[in-house]
């Protein structure tokens, strides 16, 4: 049994949740979401309060189902807080040289290339850049704003000698120690 499937979510104030056709859609302040729920799940709302379970299925699809109550559940948290608060990525650029700047859907990078790199951003998501070297990475869908950060990073990964690249804020880089004569 899944513990996170058995643990309700509260819908928030000024989110509306259709669920019909095994299709769930989210309505929130930032925008609209919609996801497939598997047919395995349940999924049920009483007075703004919804919760998973998995549908009268035989002894051997029982584990299965209760697998996929847990991941509707997490998936339908993480499209809630998409659609109020919307998520984020921060990236930090550690090299001399090394700078960051948003122009429109266009993210520029000077990364130590003999060029300039240049991000097109995919649809959703947009960039800052409150300094030079740092990026943030926002957007309402989760998997959207990883994948766009992951692409950025993927450009300069961190080396560990010097520990130059392009990293997430909170990556801990293992620093390897320098050549020894």
């Amino acid at each position: 049994m899944s513990r996170i499937a058995k643990a309700p979510i509260t819908i928030p104030e000024g989110v509306n949740i259709t669920h019909a056709d095994g299709v769930m859609s989210v309505k929130g302040k930032l925008g609209e979401m919609t996801m497939h729920v598997n047919s395995l799940v349940q999924v049920s709302n009483n007075d703004n309060v919804l919760t998973f379970e998995p549908n009268q299925v035989s002894k051997k699809l029982e584990k299965s189902a209760w697998a996929q109550a847990g991941t509707v559940r997490a998936n339908t948290a993480n499209l809630i807080k998409g659609v109020t608060d919307g998520w984020e990525k921060k990236l930090t650029l550690i090299g001399v040289g090394y700078r960051a700047k948003a122009q429109g859907k266009v993210l520029n990078l000077t990364l130590g290339f003999s060029h300039p790199v240049n991000y097109q951003l995919p649809e959703g998501i947009s960039v800052e850049t409150p300094t030079q070297t740092e990026v943030v990475v926002k957007g309402i869908d989760k998997q959207k704003v990883g994948q766009a950060a992951a692409e950025i990073r993927a450009f300069r990964p961190p080396e560990p000698y010097k520990g130059k690249g392009v990293r997430y804020s909170d990556e801990q880089v293992v620093r390897k120690a320098a050549k020894k004569k």
